[in-house]
């Protein structure tokens, strides 16, 4: 589906235009057109693949989404794919954006995501003086707004994090904290793959033999990567944060385990001594000593209730009840 087609000279717009004029305004010099795609058809594809010049084989890859991060080159153009990552109702989806760039267009194919970019051409309108860069400077524009939306995702886990963390050593949690860190590590990781391959292949943006459409605005790139490494960074930290997490959480499944262990153990031992009191009060001889006194069951029970308060006070002391 298409979003909007728009043609732009010397940094300034010149008018929406409908596809069939795409071509007219390609041979304008100084003139380059930004068309946005949302959800495209295959047919769609094969007329931007016609209008464009684009690679058989980037197109393809357009067309079947799902792809890992990257930025490849193919011949003056750049074709790159980027994952957008959302965090609604504590569900993360995860969508993604195809942009092919040349000396003279910029075609985004948006797809599973309905967060547009209007708001990317409304701010490089409103800076002309940047949009006379040309393509290269929308393509920075477009990947400077989705590593953007990472930060609130990575804040979101942050959080989740902390909030976990308080509750580590609330007695009867342990399982409970497991569980949510776990399916914190899985999102993580969903936002690791996303951001991961995307910084390694930024790094050709802006230095070493830089893509003639990005010369201009290398400056920019370099400040994508940035952003990437510390959005990387910071989730190394949250992945180690969380090992450690579980960790803990496991020594105190164990320990919660022992506690009871021992209080099991303890009541055991009280109930042992006056079984065997019991035992051997209960044994049906003529002969036995004690058989015929007339406070005997008394002082047996009383004998039991002694020794077992005995026990249960120093099991009391010892912290094993």
């Amino acid at each position: 589906m298409l979003i909007n087609c728009v043609a732009y000279q010397e940094g300034k717009k010149l008018k929406d235009i409908n596809i069939e004029e795409i071509s007219d305004y390609l041979e304008i010099p100084g003139c380059f057109v930004w068309v946005a795609l949302q959800d495209a058809e295959l047919a769609e594809l094969e007329k931007m693949r016609e209008e464009f010049d684009l690679h058989p084989l980037a197109v393809e890859d357009a067309w079947h989404s799902h792809q890992r991060p990257k930025i490849d080159e193919y011949g003056d153009s750049v074709f790159a794919v980027m994952q957008l990552v959302k965090l609604a109702d504590d569900e993360l989806t995860v969508g993604e954006v195809a942009v092919f760039v040349g000396l003279n267009f910029v075609l985004s194919v948006r797809n599973r995501s309905y967060d547009g970019f209007l708001g990317v051409r409304a701010r490089c309108e409103r800076e002309p003086h940047l949009l006379t860069q040309g393509a290269g400077f929308v393509f920075y524009a477009l990947m400077d707004a989705v590593v953007d939306r990472y930060f609130p995702v990575l804040d979101e886990f942050e959080t989740e994090l902390e909030d976990i963390e308080e509750k580590i050593f609330v007695k009867g949690s342990a399982l409970s904290n497991i569980e949510r860190l776990y399916e914190l590590k899985r999102k993580v990781m969903v936002l690791k793959h996303a951001v991961a391959p995307l910084m390694e292949n930024t790094g050709k943006l802006y230095r070493g033999r830089v893509p003639l459409v990005c010369t201009n605005s290398q400056e920019y790139f370099r400040d994508v990567f940035d952003h990437l490494t510390h959005i990387n960074a910071s989730i190394d930290t949250i992945r180690d944060t969380i090992g450690t997490a579980i960790q803990v959480n496991l020594s105190m499944v164990t320990i919660e385990e022992s506690e009871v262990t021992k209080r099991l153990a303890a009541w055991a031992g009280i109930f042992a001594v006056a079984t065997a009191f019991v035992g051997v009060w209960g044994m049906n001889f003529d002969t036995m000593p004690e058989l015929r006194m007339k406070y005997g069951y008394p002082a047996a029970l009383s004998a039991i209730a002694l020794v077992c308060g005995i026990l249960y006070r120093r099991f009391k002391k010892a912290g094993w009840l």
